[in-house]
């Protein structure tokens, strides 16, 4: 009964945790699709114009 329990929980929590996960990444997706307005290496060409 004991061990019935257990494994329901269980299981209810993977699919908590699953969900969280999911959230988690889509939100690294959706921060890497936006675009930078001027990338870090222009910036650096930019103030560098002949070079290093």
């Amino acid at each position: 009964m004991a061990a019935d329990a257990a494994i329901f929980v269980s299981k209810r929590l993977q699919r908590a945790v699953f969900a969280v996960l999911c959230i988690i990444l889509a939100q690294f997706v959706l921060a890497s699709c936006q675009a930078e307005p001027t990338p870090m290496a222009a910036r650096v060409s930019a103030a560098h114009p002949g070079g290093f």
